[in-house]
């Protein structure tokens, strides 16, 4: 049986992707950060046209789901009202940056962000995924977020680092972003056309020494839900925002902006109250350590429904992590977790410390035995 297919690409706003409810529309918001307006236009963009729910990735991106192919258009119109849109589909592809979520107010996230921004024709021809991170607020903020060079802060000053790589080279303000184009000619010019990331390349080819002499800091605490000085944070289950939930959240705090995080959460400036919401508010809730992509209908790659055997099995994992994907894509969770359940020729394979591309343990697990199967696994190791 063949694997699933890898597009290699992520969807866009211009260049939407089919699946299984319908178009994929992929919003990214510059800075990853959207005023009130931006994202109350956003709510009626996704019940309007799609199935009012926008998703909320790992890249920091919105996507809306279940676009008609003839509504795709009306949906473009909106966002270029908006103040959401690329000139092209090509500016949009380039444009993977992800921004630090706290940020400091000297404005050096911005600046570096519009200037690689300005300057992403520079930049040679690089796979649809590749990535980077602006990451100058103090220790890294983004260190498992999905990015293949890292502009971050070291005990020496400003660093650009190669994802996979320990050791960074020291940069300016100035040099900064001439440094990560630098970077990112080597990649291109040495890699294997069958390697799209930064860290897989780094594992054959070493970084040359004038890439790889300067330490970072040690990862910052991972952000929770709670009230901040910079705002209040909130947890989307699933990194799924139902419109009618947000749009509440909105008009209690007019005068918010909503800043998005690569974890899957979002923060709403100023001093707020959480309220009644379905999203999570609490930094020790155990949904939090739980993902699992949108599964069958939702996603043609898969016949298995995965949110449902989330929420069921996650009070019984004692705060270890969850990935329930729908094949070994992973969309939802490229790193490690704890337990990992892979559907597959009707059932489930189980995977333990791994990705849900690794060797399982167990295969062929019915749907109605997952629960039982996991913890007798768990038991056993």
């Amino acid at each position: 049986m063949s694997g699933p297919e890898i597009k290699g690409w992520c969807p866009g706003a211009l260049r939407p992707m089919q699946s299984g409810d319908g178009l994929i529309t992929r919003v990214r918001p510059r800075l990853g950060q959207l005023s009130n307006t931006q994202a109350l236009g956003l709510c009626d963009a996704s019940a309007t046209f799609g199935n009012g729910i926008i998703d909320l990735t790992n890249r920091a991106n919105l996507q809306l789901r279940g676009i008609k192919p003839h509504n795709h258009q009306a949906v473009v119109d909106a966002l270029l009202a908006l103040d959401l849109l690329d000139e092209t589909p090509e500016l949009e592809a380039r444009r993977n940056i992800i921004c630090a979520p706290l940020r400091s107010t000297d404005g050096l996230t911005a600046r570096l962000a519009l200037e690689l921004t300005e300057r992403l024709a520079e930049l040679p021809e690089l796979p649809g995924k590749f990535g980077f991170a602006i990451d100058v607020d103090g220790p890294p903020q983004l260190s498992d977020a999905p990015a293949d060079i890292r502009i971050e802060t070291g005990p020496s000053g400003l660093i650009v680092r190669a994802d996979g790589s320990p050791l960074g080279m020291r940069v300016t303000t100035d040099t900064a972003i001439n440094d990560l184009i630098s970077i990112a000619r080597w990649f291109a010019q040495n890699r294997d056309n069958d390697i799209r990331r930064m860290a897989a390349h780094l594992g054959s080819v070493p970084l040359p020494l004038r890439f790889a002499r300067e330490t970072s800091h040690k990862p910052a605490a991972q952000l929770v839900p709670a009230q901040l000085p910079q705002g209040r944070v909130f947890g989307a289950p699933f990194g799924s925002l139902p419109t009618t939930e947000l749009r509440a959240l909105l008009a209690s705090n007019s005068t918010s902006t909503l800043t998005l995080t690569h974890s899957r959460m979002f923060l709403l400036s100023g001093q707020l109250d959480a309220g009644e919401t379905s999203f999570i508010t609490t930094p020790d809730a155990p949904e939090l350590g739980v993902d699992a992509c949108p599964g069958a209908p939702a996603c043609t790659a898969t016949q298995q429904s995965t949110r449902a055997i989330a929420r069921a099995l996650t009070p019984h994992l004692k705060g270890r992590s969850l990935h329930v994907s729908g094949c070994t894509k992973g969309c939802a969770r490229p790193r490690n977790a704890d337990v990992v359940l892979v559907g597959q020729n009707g059932g489930f394979d189980l995977v333990l410390n791994g990705v849900s591309w690794d060797v399982p343990v167990l295969q062929g697990i019915k749907p109605d035995s997952v629960i039982d199967a996991v913890i007798n696994e768990l038991g056993r190791h």
